[in-house]
């Protein structure tokens, strides 16, 4: 492991040539530590006083490098803000175009063109819509990794999931709204309609309310 010390910046008016150099330092570091199949390097000891980079070491993950080599062969030009999402998809499984943007540092428009660009290459897919909106890899991506099931896995069991994160949720507080559902299950309101609806008819929740906001879902009584 491998830490680096840098500078914080404290006006936005102001960048030194220092502070520059060290910026593009960094982004270099993160494109050949993830371009060599190695977790993405690391901000979380950074204090107030500096940045802390630390720069994982380990086994690197050689069908990672063998699907970059592979793009980059087919014409894909995967820069850092696209490799960065691929690591954080192979890792978390899913995100959303906010967490996204954090993890580039980019604005959500410019992250949105990069996980576009994925889309396009075929190794990311799309689900929903909007703010609900999420990306997950794609099954060509899971199968070059050597990870078919987990395609599956992803696509197939989160129906059930969200159905019990909602069941949970109602054992705690009584009562859900549907925008409450899709924030919950980072779905679009109407996904979170259908959803409790179908909860209804199974007769595992009642509706209270008649129309827009004051329409809630309840646990059924015993």
């Amino acid at each position: 492991m491998i830490t680096a010390k840098g500078h914080v910046l404290t006006s936005e008016r102001y960048v030194d040539s220092e502070a520059v150099e060290d910026r593009a330092r960094h982004r270099h570091h993160f494109y050949e530590q993830l371009r060599n199949g190695r977790p993405a390097p690391s901000y979380d000891r950074s204090e107030n006083t500096g940045v802390t980079v630390v720069i994982p070491g380990g086994e690197a993950n050689l069908d990672f490098v063998r699907l970059l080599v592979t793009e980059t062969k087919n014409g894909s030009k995967l820069g850092l803000d696209e490799l960065l999402i691929l690591n954080s998809l192979w890792h978390e499984r899913d995100v959303v175009t906010r967490d996204a943007a954090r993890l580039t540092q980019k604005s959500e428009v410019d992250t949105r063109a990069a996980l576009q660009r994925l889309v396009e290459a075929g190794l990311v897919e799309v689900r929903g819509q909007t703010r609900a909106r999420t990306w997950h890899l794609s099954a060509a991506a899971y199968r070059a990794l050597g990870a078919k099931a987990a395609y599956v896995r992803q696509r197939g069991f989160e129906p059930l999931q969200r159905r019990q994160m909602v069941l949970q949720y109602i054992e705690k507080n009584e009562c859900i709204t549907r925008n409450e559902t899709a924030d919950m299950c980072r779905i679009s309101v109407h996904m979170a309609y259908r959803l409790l609806d179908e909860l209804v008819a199974a007769g595992l929740l009642v509706r209270k309310g008649t129309r827009g906001r004051s329409v809630s879902y309840c646990k059924k009584p015993t």
